[in-house]
């Protein structure tokens, strides 16, 4: 049995990285319904995987709570989304995750092979290399375990970690300052409401992100809306699928770093409905 660690309480944000997930708490060392299925996802996440996970946290009336709401996860695991997520608020414009729409971004190079099939893959798929190849990559920086390569990431709507990623593939290196400013450049977003995604055969919930989809999941039928940087307009409008043309939202990259775009985007789709 292999074994991961939890790390409860006042981080920067939510995250795991090589074997620990960092659980920042909103309140700590209070924490809310939503927060405590997220705990007990991770945990059952783990399990499903061969991994069992060993839970730390400094304040002991906490850590004692989070044990005993992992024994009744009945009572938790269907707590509903909250509005507004404030674990990070880094986001200068929200001050959190907003919760109605997910999103996947990607680089120019990606997006084209994804209208060419008409759906999102996994790594594993879309790369066609074994996840034991992939784990093995520099780009694992975060030293991922073989069966994150087998899903469709999700970030929540409006944040920019998609577009931060993208240019960190990019570069080959974390971008700097400069790089998410005068330098950024705009991955493609693919949007899916929350409330509708949810509903996908292959969903599955981790306790990290909002949710991931198994191997495949074919746009027609579940994509709410593309958005795609007004530069590259001409290198796609011949490209696109005709079923997913009223889909596409070419925008106008005329702002200041990557939160300044991450806003614009979501407002833009936040009017969509």
């Amino acid at each position: 049995m292999m074994y991961v660690k939890i790390k409860v309480g006042n981080f920067d944000i939510t995250e795991v990285w090589d074997g620990v997930f960092y659980k920042k708490l909103s309140k700590y060392p209070e924490i809310s319904e939503w927060e405590m299925r997220n705990i007990i996802e991770f945990v059952e996440y783990e399990k499903i995987n061969g991994r069992k996970c060993d839970i730390e946290c400094d304040n002991k009336d906490l850590l004692n709570k989070i044990i005993k709401g992992i024994d009744n996860k009945e009572l938790y695991i269907k707590t509903n989304r909250p509005v507004l997520i404030k674990e990070c608020t880094a986001c200068p414009y929200r001050k959190g995750c907003v919760t109605d729409f997910v999103c996947h971004t990607t680089s120019l190079e990606n997006a084209k092979k994804i209208f060419n099939s008409g759906k999102l893959l996994s790594a594993v798929k879309a790369r066609n290399l074994s996840a034991q190849e992939l784990a093995k990559e520099n780009r694992n920086a975060a030293n991922d375990p073989l069966d994150y390569f087998d899903y469709i990431m999700f970030a929540w709507g409006n944040c920019q970690a998609g577009d931060r990623l993208v240019m960190e593939r990019k570069l080959k290196r974390f971008p700097n300052e400069e790089d998410l400013s005068i330098n950024f450049t705009p991955g493609i977003r693919f949007y899916f409401k929350y409330d509708v995604l949810k509903n996908h055969p292959n969903v599955v919930y981790d306790g990290v992100l909002p949710m991931k989809i198994k191997d495949e999941l074919l746009l027609s039928e579940w994509v709410y809306k593309i958005v795609i940087p007004k530069q590259y307009q001409r290198e796609f409008q011949n490209i696109i699928p005709s079923n997913l043309s009223d889909k596409i939202i070419y925008v106008d990259n005329d702002c200041k770093d990557i939160w300044d775009w991450s806003e614009k985007v979501y407002k833009i789709i936040e009017s969509c409905n």
